[in-house]
């Protein structure tokens, strides 16, 4: 879909949007075989979807932002730090973006405002995520943000009797 990326909102997830985020997931799952999970397989009430928004935003090494259009989601990534003292440095971070939205860079967007973010959080200093091993498009982009390869995880996704790898990737914060 074609659109003015002047009507793009990037913004924090609020405790006010979770129904609309249950909604989104649960019809990305069934638009991409590269998510963990499948469509309406993100089964959580709207008080629980409340309840960890609120967690988010208390958070000092978590993130939930969304991107809208005219209102509506159209991509969301969500990072969480670690929960100890010895990992609390470090997290990990999934992204999606409606399909009628691919191919604009609001995925790119989204982690663009994740690195500013970790870069001004005096807390984190390492962002991870792993990756389908065929999911080219989401490799180049990672790699082209600084994201480097650091391993693999075998048979980490199973999608319709058939094993993927994921590749681990990484980004330092200075």
């Amino acid at each position: 879909m074609e659109f003015n990326l002047d009507s793009l909102i990037i913004r924090k997830a609020d405790i006010s949007d979770a129904k609309n985020i249950i909604d989104y997931v649960n019809k990305i799952g069934g638009e991409s075989d590269f998510l963990t999970f499948g469509e309406n397989e993100f089964n959580v009430s709207v008080e629980n979807e409340e309840s960890y928004l609120e967690s988010i935003l208390k958070s000092d090494n978590s993130l939930f932002i969304i991107a809208e259009v005219d209102g509506k989601i159209a991509g969301n990534l969500n990072f969480s730090g670690g929960g100890r003292t010895r990992i609390k440095h470090t997290g990990e971070f999934g992204v999606s973006v409606l399909k009628e939205y691919w191919g604009n860079g609001i995925g790119r967007l989204l982690i663009e405002y994740l690195i500013d973010w970790a870069k001004k959080n005096d807390v984190i200093k390492k962002i991870n995520l792993r990756v389908r091993e065929d999911n080219l498009k989401g490799i180049e982009l990672y790699k082209k943000l600084g994201f480097i390869e650091e391993g693999i995880i075998s048979r980490d996704f199973i999608v319709e009797g058939k094993f993927y790898s994921s590749i681990c990737m990484g980004l330092e914060i200075e």
